[in-house]
């Protein structure tokens, strides 16, 4: 009975010790401050926006992505252990995201951006997976690879890699200030920028020798990152770049489409002194040389552009083409106007266009569409006219390029 009762006593001490253990876990600091650190991080990786479908459950993946190749639906990455990454181990976690590499050996299509995440470190890495495993676990399956034979086939990413991928984490320049190493990182890292905004080759991959040189997209053109004057972000100040992912205005110009939802859901959220070093590494992003003439404003197509435009945007865009502040972006001067490609100026048009709303800028204004006012001529006339008043120098838009602009967008 004494043997009895000092077995139950220990079982108790042990029980004790047990919980004392897990509740110092639970509210140890150092935990606090990974996981706090690993959801910053996630943040400005915004892997929210691709493994989150709209209304469903943070992190369950199943949101559509559009390839040339085809569609790949997005990953559970919840902490459930069967449909999710919860039975990863930290070398698997680590090594699918600098690798492209999931457990098993199964190799991931770079829709997942490995090619950039590979920049980042094993510290932040663990810390975001930290993070990740604070989720609520989602049970639900996602069969990802979606796509057409041959390309369904994982095996062929070992050639593709060979070609495309460059592995290895970022090492600081130690000749460039610590400002411009941290704002490299976050950009040719963790915020994956190249993704959207680098030129791609026939089998999807950066063009290395462009970067951030501008991209077409899913229909939409990412312009230049570069210190173009002209198409890139070469007339910005720091400050402007700052407040455009701050607050969604910068340099005259509303982030739209894909960009408001980076905005909305990554660089808002994001500290100054880090949105500040990423505007003082893509100020310093060589642009490749790039000249262009302004058409002739006497021109038959020009003057029937101009009367087009004051009937039908100089209300809000006003005659010199400067816009309002929050309201109506500045069309003088402007990137986006003078952009090589005009997928993003057809789409705005013929489809409207909608401003982020932020904390600090919460109006959100719009832009209604033209697609059933003008036609396709006139819109071809407009546009025109319009990249190249101002200062603005661009090649002119023909009627056939509205044409197929309004078919992609039926489809």
């Amino acid at each position: 009975m004494r043997k009895s009762l000092r077995q139950v006593a220990c079982l108790a001490a042990l029980l004790t010790a047990a919980v004392a253990s897990r509740s110092s876990l639970a509210v140890d600091p150092q935990a606090a401050d990974l996981v706090a650190r690993g959801r910053y991080l996630a943040t400005a990786g915004d892997c929210a926006a691709c493994h989150t479908v709209p209304g469903g459950k943070p992190f369950a993946g199943g949101l559509s992505i559009e390839t040339p190749f085809g569609t790949l639906l997005s990953a559970n990455i919840t902490p459930d252990p069967r449909s999710g990454i919860g039975a990863w181990s930290d070398e698997e976690f680590v090594r699918s995201m600098q690798r492209g590499i999931a457990p098993g050996g199964q190799h991931l299509y770079p829709a997942m951006p490995y090619p950039f995440f590979t920049r980042v470190t094993r510290a932040d890495l663990l810390a975001i997976r930290a993070y990740l495993a604070t989720l609520d676990p989602v049970a639900d399956a996602v069969e990802t690879n979606r796509l057409p034979l041959p390309f369904r086939i994982r095996a062929s990413m070992i050639v593709w890699n060979g070609l495309n991928f460059s592995p290895g984490e970022f090492h600081a320049d130690p000749s460039r200030p610590e400002e411009w190493n941290r704002g490299a990182y976050l950009v040719t890292g963790l915020g994956h920028c190249g993704v959207c905004h680098t030129p791609k080759n026939l089998l999807g991959g950066d063009k290395s020798s462009r970067p951030l040189a501008g991209a077409v997209l899913q229909g939409a053109y990412a312009t230049p990152l570069d210190n173009d004057n002209r198409t890139g972000l070469g007339a910005w100040r720091i400050e402007d770049i700052v407040s455009y992912l701050k607050t969604g205005w910068g340099g005259g110009q509303a982030a739209g489409a894909t960009m408001a939802l980076v905005v909305a859901d990554s660089t808002s959220q994001l500290t100054d002194s880090d949105l500040r070093a990423m505007a003082t590494y893509l100020k310093d992003v060589v642009a490749p040389a790039s000249e262009a003439s302004a058409l002739d404003k006497g021109s038959a197509e020009m003057r029937s552009g101009r009367a087009l435009y004051v009937a039908n945007c100089s209300a809000c865009h006003t005659g010199s083409g400067e816009g309002v502040a929050g309201l109506a972006p500045t069309l003088a001067h402007s990137a986006a106007v003078q952009a090589a490609a005009t997928d993003t100026l057809l789409d705005v048009v013929l489809n409207g266009a909608q401003a982020v709303a932020t904390d600090a800028a919460p109006t959100a204004p719009g832009m209604p569409a033209f697609d059933w006012q003008l036609s396709d001529e006139q819109i071809a006339q407009v546009l025109t006219y319009i990249r190249n008043d101002w200062g603005n120098a661009a090649s002119a838009v023909a009627a056939g390029d509205v044409t197929a602009a309004r078919r992609h967008h039926a489809d």
